[in-house]
């Protein structure tokens, strides 16, 4: 199981923003619209898990104005700084452990 700290995104302002210009910190938020990364400054990496937080889809480096889109029966989705996928070594199946701050 993998730990990661997150801030979650509840509003639909919150969710809109995501990490756009703010410090990069891990951020989870539930959507199955897919999430976008237009007017941010850097690439971030993306985890969508499962309803058991199993990671079912991954995404590197996301370039700004990128769309990522997923099959929309998953919905929760954690944005985190480019880079953490592989520090975290987070891998397709891989079970999460989220801890809110």
């Amino acid at each position: 199981m993998i730990e990661i700290e997150v801030k979650a995104l509840n509003g639909l302002f919150d969710k809109s923003r995501g990490l756009m210009g703010q410090i990069p910190q891990p951020v989870h938020f539930k959507t199955r619209w897919g999430i976008h990364t237009f007017f941010m400054k850097e690439a971030i990496d993306v985890v969508i898990l499962d309803e058991f937080f199993r990671v079912v889809r991954l995404q590197k480096n996301l370039n700004p104005n990128r769309i990522f889109v997923w099959n929309p029966k998953f919905e929760s989705v954690i944005e985190l700084p480019k880079g953490w996928i592989d520090m975290k070594k987070i891998d397709i199946g891989s079970t999460i452990s989220l801890s809110v701050f």
